[in-house]
């Protein structure tokens, strides 16, 4: 608890300049494409019975699985993961946690927002429960049943089924390990993409890194993203590819009884499919699109 406590002066100047940011307001728009583009941003490692990590991430358009939800004014992206380890061994089983993630997503532009809405520039809150499980020493199993919601009242609440599996191919290719993750997302109730029935979501992601130098950690993730049963609009196959690069840069100078602290910065590129290249509410016709983001986070 003392962990938390100390933690707590970070949390409320992050409060205060959310609210100093999120102040413009825009008119209503009719209502826009969700995402579930939040994740955990730290792998738990086993070491507590119960960890977690939380921080704050701004991107210059609020883009996944190729859809544009917001690309103007100020876009926050506020999160918390909290893992509780149920199991560790040295079996085929490794590690079992239970996960709780919050992630929102906060809109100057007031995106979606009908016009007496309470809280307009609240553009998303997700609600991710699951559980994890390391197997094989390298494999990582990760279940999510979410919820969408929209306290701006911009959507109806989809709920989502996700299955992820992660696979450390450090021990197989060393430095050049290209850390790959395959994902499987089902709508389950409501639409979070612009097909018309509920659909499949498959994503597959390469993330080859340059050697770490000194604090500073680089990435060149690579993303394609696919889909079924009508989730994208006309039951477009191709959903989109996007590369981008990232760094993690370690600020080690933060003493570590305050927790991992990281400072976040990159850019992505991307190339969508028709459907998600017509022109919308949000944006102008366009295959492409590039998205800068920065942030920071800690890990405790």
């Amino acid at each position: 608890m003392n962990r938390f406590r100390q933690l707590k002066p970070a949390l409320s100047a992050g409060i205060a300049l959310l609210s100093a940011l999120l102040a413009q307001p825009r008119l209503a728009v009719a209502q826009v494409p969700r995402s579930t583009k939040m994740e955990p941003k730290f792998v738990p490692t086993g070491k507590s019975v119960l960890s977690g990590d939380l921080g704050i991430d701004f991107v210059s358009q609020y883009i996944s699985a190729g859809i544009v939800a917001e690309n103007q004014g100020v876009i926050a992206q506020p999160y918390l993961n909290l893992y509780l380890r149920l199991y560790k061994g040295e079996g085929w089983i490794n590690l079992i946690t239970l996960n709780l993630g919050f992630g929102a997503s906060l809109h100057s532009k007031h995106t979606g927002a009908p016009p007496h809405s309470r809280y307009p520039a609240y553009f998303e809150q997700d609600l991710l429960p699951g559980f994890s499980v390391v197997f094989a020493k390298n494999f990582t199993l990760k279940t999510t049943y979410g919820w969408l919601l929209s306290p701006s009242g911009a959507f109806q609440t989809p709920t989502v089924l996700k299955l992820r599996l992660d696979y450390n191919d450090a021990d197989l290719l060393g430095r050049f390990a290209l850390h790959p993750h395959v994902l499987f997302l089902r709508e389950l109730e409501n639409k979070i993409s612009n097909g018309r029935d509920q659909g499949n979501y498959y994503e597959a992601v390469l993330s080859p890194s340059l050697p770490p130098l000194g604090p500073i950690r680089i990435t060149f993730p690579l993303t394609a993203g696919f889909g079924s049963h009508n989730f994208y609009a006309k039951n477009q196959g191709f959903g989109f590819f996007s590369a981008g690069a990232n760094a993690l840069v370690a600020l080690s100078f933060i003493p570590r009884k305050y927790g991992s602290w990281v400072l976040k910065m990159g850019t992505t590129r991307y190339y969508l499919n028709k459907t998600l290249a017509a022109p919308t509410v949000i944006r102008a016709r366009g295959h492409y699109e590039t998205v800068f983001n920065g942030g920071i986070g800690v890990e405790f």
